[in-house]
């Protein structure tokens, strides 16, 4: 529209549209302004497969833009896509507000304790300040103390400060006694541990002598011991024929005077045999035995 200017005496401003007031914009996105096929927008960079992972030396192949997402985030994307058309379904099952009358419209009202300014875009004002260039710093120089004192020089003669003979004579009786005590208690040492090593040995002999002297007495009482075990098993076999024969001659005895009281008839077929031979154990349970 052309510019009109306003009535009065002074002209104010101008304008080329008429004004007019600034819609009602909502504070949050309305979910059912997007379309129920319109795809969702891909932010996840981790299922991004332009985005390389793992080891950087390693040979990745270069991925074309337009080259699909792999079956895991298509998962993904439909899940959200499913989830969505739910809520949205549930919002429009939900009852809202009806619709205003005519001449009228809702508006948002704050209902809470304290209000709070709304709008749309943050005020932002530009500012800006300018700094100087930064210079090269210079090297730092080399340290190098303030000089204190007063300089001051002598002069000494050859001689004044020490005669060198008759001062190193107490150093070299010190090193050279060190040096000869030092080899005295080496000889020492050798000495005492050969005077050790000739005990030892003396030591040694000593114990293999009474080694042998113990090793000979063993022996011998073993040899005893065998000796008098041989002589009781002599006397043993002595008594025991000793004792057979003392039987043998008591049976004899006893048979012969067992004999005499019988009569010349049994006497004399016992010696020719004729008749059987009583048993032993007959004999000796009859009443004539124990008569």
């Amino acid at each position: 529209m052309p510019g009109v200017a306003t009535p009065g005496a002074m002209s104010t401003y101008t304008y080329t549209s008429r004004p007019r007031a600034p819609p009602c914009r909502l504070r949050y996105r309305d979910s059912l302004a997007q379309q129920p096929d319109e795809p969702l927008p891909f932010g996840n960079i981790m299922y991004d497969r332009r985005v390389v992972r793992g080891n950087t030396y390693a040979l990745h192949p270069e991925l074309q833009r337009g080259q699909a997402i792999d079956e895991h985030a298509q998962k993904l994307q439909e899940t959200k896509k499913r989830a969505a058309a739910k809520k949205r379904a549930q919002e429009q099952l939900r009852p809202r507000t009806p619709e205003p009358v005519e001449g009228r419209k809702h508006v948002d009202v704050q209902t809470e304790l304290y209000l709070e300014e709304i709008a749309d875009r943050i005020i932002e004002a530009d500012m800006e300040c300018q700094t100087d260039a930064f210079l090269d710093k210079p090297p730092t120089p080399l340290f190098i103390p303030a000089k204190t004192g007063q300089d001051v020089a002598t002069q000494i003669e050859e001689g004044e400060l020490f005669d060198f003979d008759l001062e190193v004579k107490p150093m070299l009786e010190v090193l050279v006694g060190k040096t000869i005590e030092q080899a005295l208690l080496e000889v020492m040492e050798e000495e005492e541990l050969a005077d050790l090593r000739a005990t030892q040995y003396a030591y040694e002999e000593l114990r293999n002598v009474e080694l042998a002297e113990v090793q000979r007495l063993e022996e011998q009482e073993r040899r005893h011991r065998e000796e008098k075990e041989r002589r009781k098993q002599q006397q043993w076999e002595v008594m025991h024929k000793h004792k057979e024969t003392s039987q043998k001659i008591a049976a004899r005895a006893f048979s012969q005077r067992y004999l005499s009281t019988c009569s010349p008839p049994c006497s004399t077929a016992s010696r020719t045999g004729a008749t059987s031979l009583i048993p032993l154990k007959e004999i000796l349970s009859s009443d004539s035995f124990h008569g």
